[in-house]
Parts: structure tokens; C-alpha cells; sequence
């Protein structure tokens, strides 16, 4: 039962050496990218809408992949990419590619439209291009964390835990050096 405890004991702290170091990296890479979180050069990214779907599912986390200057103009049709327009990011399927002398323009389609996207896509307005990597339903849980309650719930809990699992380690500690020091006095 003791080993079992001692297993259970290293097991819980090093989840949470994990976690506080996993956290403590992408916001840092937060910060170093001004808000766009990067993990092994891919920025992730929460898809808010069906217009991909069945290929993105809405509310998944993606990886998309920036791009160079050179990336950005040779793009092909079939490939999925994330561009800036206006104020907003959209992802969607290029199906053609409309190269002129002056510049490469992109006409994209979302899967799950009837209809391709209005306006071309200049190659510049391309931030990145989807890595084939998604996280179902993460999107919600992440957008929800952005939120007032959100942000109360995500950092209160994971310190009153943290608290707790310190309390009890001290106290087990504490009790343990009693047990000792008792154990001495009567030798």
C-alpha cells in the first residue's frame, strides 16, 4: 500500500511539473508572437464556423503553418490555407490559382459552402496553410476560457488544487517527521 501511495504521489507531481511547464511555455510563446501561440513553428488556430466542415469541424483547434514570401505564391489548388480579410481569419480550400504578372490571386472555397468566396485571395493576404492536425470540440473549451467566467474558473481552480495537493504533501511530511523524531526519543 505504501510503494502504492509513493507511485500515486510521483505520478500526480509530475502531471503537474507537465502541465505548469506546458502552460508556462505557450504563454511565452504568446508573448513572443504577440498573441499568436506557436507550438514546433505551427500556430493554432479555433475554427468558429461550419464552412469546412466535414473536413474541420466547428469549434476544433487547428495547426496551420506560416508561410514565407516564396510559400505564399506557390500554393495549389486542394491545398487549405488561412487567410487575413479585413478585420477576420478565414480557412479555406484554394480551387483555383489565378497568376497574373502583377501578383497570384487565389479564388477559395469552404467545403461545406454552395459557392466559392467572392473575392480572390491575394497571395499576401496568406498567413499560413493547415498541417492536416485538429482537436474536435477544443475550440469551445478555448473560447470559453477567454471569457470573464472562464478565466476566474481556469486559473481559481488549478490553484485550489495546487494549494490543496501542497497542503496535504506538507502535512504528510509534518507527520512523518513527528513519527521519526518520536521513534528517536525512545531509543
Amino acid at each position: 500500500m505504501k510503494q502504492m501511495m509513493k507511485w500515486v504521489n510521483r505520478m500526480v507531481t509530475s502531471i503537474l511539473l507537465i502541465l505548469l511547464v506546458s502552460i508556462a511555455g505557450i504563454v511565452l510563446s504568446t508573448k513572443l508572437t504577440n498573441g499568436e501561440p506557436q507550438i514546433f513553428g505551427y500556430q493554432i488556430k479555433t475554427v468558429l464556423s461550419g464552412s469546412m466542415e466535414p473536413t474541420i469541424l466547428t469549434g476544433s483547434v487547428i495547426a496551420v503553418k506560416s508561410l514565407d514570401e516564396a510559400e505564399r505564391s506557390s500554393l495549389k489548388a486542394g491545398d487549405i490555407i488561412t487567410y487575413l480579410d479585413e478585420e477576420r481569419l478565414i480557412t479555406h480550400r484554394i480551387t483555383d490559382v489565378l497568376a497574373t504578372e502583377q501578383a497570384v490571386r487565389y479564388e477559395t472555397k469552404g467545403d461545406n459552402n454552395n459557392s466559392a468566396d467572392s473575392n480572390p485571395v491575394l497571395a499576401e493576404n496568406v498567413i499560413a496553410k493547415y498541417g492536416g492536425f485538429m482537436i474536435p470540440y477544443l475550440g469551445y473549451l478555448i473560447n470559453f476560457t477567454q471569457t470573464a467566467n472562464g478565466s476566474v474558473l481556469f486559473m481559481i481552480i488549478p490553484g485550489v488544487l495546487m494549494l490543496g495537493y501542497s497542503i496535504v504533501t506538507i502535512w504528510k511530511t509534518i507527520r512523518e517527521l513527528e513519527r521519526k523524531h518520536v521513534l528517536l526519543e525512545k531509543e
